[in-house]
């Protein structure tokens, strides 16, 4: 008989743990947000979004209302991921305020699902300083502080390593900087007590990014709250600190944890299924939602 991972964790079962994250002013770092906050966090935000953009959804200001309506600590820090200064600034705030870091939530991201002849080395550069550097160097900052908490926890937006030739071959440069150093880090931090795992999405999610870059409305209508990612990643926050070194799939986790009706996540069938995932058949999974691979245009950019 298997044993489950992960369990709901209760509504306090993060109360007086601090989180550091990487962006979150809306879509699946917010709902991530607010999820831990909700069950008794303290959230401490990177995110460049100060003033309404047309484009998006929500400012930094107002993720941290939102947070903060759940009853937790929210602090909002204006700045970039790519600035090693904001980055010391964000960790140098969550320490002063709450005395320590436990969790950290790699959450930012550059989208560019772009073939390699049409991937300017301007995105290029982007990408890998913020999918992949950013992961790094913010993880690196929280390390001395997760080194002293005992639910020390890392948490990256990147999806399992496929080497499956057509996700290879799709778009090898944003490839390149989502398959990050998460894995690495738990080899390395593993007799140190802290869990480092990746989480990747099943479907596309509705959020500004695929609204905007991924096919509007339809894309969007075919796709999953943010709420699914949120509950997926405190369940994995909340896993024993031996549940370390894999990647996870949102609704396997929230399968795992005893949620047995995905359907209040939306989503009109078929799903939209994600980057570098196979399709559900191609793994054997008979009672699976009807999905279908997303196909990307080489001209698409972030």
């Amino acid at each position: 008989m298997s044993t489950s991972l992960v369990t709901i964790p209760g509504p306090t079962a993060f109360k007086g743990r601090t989180v550091v994250m990487s962006g979150g002013s809306r879509g699946i770092g917010l709902a991530i947000a607010t999820e831990l906050g909700r069950r008794g966090a303290n959230i401490v935000m990177l995110a460049k979004t100060d003033s309404p953009d047309p484009r998006l959804e929500g400012t930094i200001h107002t993720a941290v209302d939102t947070v903060r309506a759940t009853g937790a600590n929210a602090i909002g820090v204006i700045g970039d991921l790519r600035n090693d200064s904001d980055i010391a600034r964000l960790v140098r705030t969550a320490v002063e305020e709450f005395g320590g870091i436990d969790i950290c939530v790699n959450n930012a991201s550059a989208l560019a699902p772009t073939a390699t002849a049409d991937l300017s080395m301007k995105k290029y550069d982007l990408i890998q300083q913020v999918n992949a550097r950013g992961t790094f160097a913010l993880t690196q900052a929280c390390l001395p502080h997760l080194r002293r908490s005992d639910h020390a926890r890392v948490v990256t937006l990147s999806p399992p390593i496929n080497l499956n030739p057509d996700w290879l071959g799709k778009f090898p440069g944003y490839m390149v900087s989502k398959y990050g150093t998460t894995l690495g880090f738990a080899a390395e931090w593993r007799d140190d007590g802290i869990a480092c795992n990746c989480l990747w999405p099943e479907t596309t999610i509705a959020t500004a990014a695929v609204q905007n870059l991924l096919g509007g409305d339809e894309t969007v209508a075919h796709s999953r709250s943010p709420q699914i990612m949120g509950d997926a990643a405190a369940f994995l926050v909340g896993a024993s600190a031996d549940v370390t070194g894999q990647c996870f799939i949102d609704a396997d986790l929230v399968r795992d944890a005893g949620v047995t009706d995905l359907r209040p996540y939306g989503g009109v069938e078929p799903l939209e299924y994600d980057f570098f995932l196979d399709p559900p058949a191609a793994k054997g999974q008979r009672d699976a939602p009807e999905i279908t691979r997303w196909s990307c245009s080489s001209t698409t950019t972030a």
